[in-house]
């Protein structure tokens, strides 16, 4: 991941952000983050070029502000806002490396659950110091139905083929 400079309003939560990416292990892909009130913690997030960010809320004044916060620190694009209405979360199934919820989170485990990739993780944050509380972390599984790929083409012998049941 390429580290990339940012104005000091994003200073603010670098080191939030950095302690939840570190705590999770998610080397890159897909951020959303769930309550993303003024856009610090999602802008920080995306700080590195390795993730792109989604954040969610359904304030439309809190949307309204995390955009220009993201577009102060020029990143708007890989790292977005989108105004949310609380309800079923519009991703694909098993989508998204990490979810980040701030705030009085109310969308259902399973939903979250439900979007997470496998061994995508789920953290819930204070309300009050927007802190990561360490019974507030998940970590989906990888299911058996999936296999893994430990070769850029399956196996060491080049031979393309997985014993996965749910691609074709």
């Amino acid at each position: 991941c390429l580290l990339i400079g940012l104005p000091p309003v994003v200073g603010l939560a670098a080191e939030p952000a950095d302690s939840i990416l570190q705590q999770a292990g998610v080397q890159g892909g897909i951020i959303v983050h769930i309550g993303c009130g003024d856009g610090t913690l999602s802008a920080a997030l995306g700080n590195r070029e390795c993730y792109l960010v989604q954040g969610l809320d359904f304030h439309a004044e809190h949307v309204a502000k995390a955009r220009q916060t993201i577009q102060s620190t020029g990143q708007y694009g890989r790292i977005s806002v989108s105004h949310w209405d609380g309800g079923r979360l519009p991703y694909a199934d098993s989508l998204v490396n990490l979810v980040v919820a701030s705030g009085k989170c109310q969308v259902a485990d399973e939903e979250i659950s439900r979007v997470l990739a496998p061994n995508g993780v789920a953290v819930k944050l204070d309300p009050e110091t927007r802190n990561l509380k360490p019974e507030t972390f998940f970590r989906k599984s990888w299911p058996s139905v999936i296999d893994e790929w430990p070769h850029y083409l399956y196996g060491p012998d080049n031979n393309a083929v997985a014993h996965d049941s749910v691609v074709g």
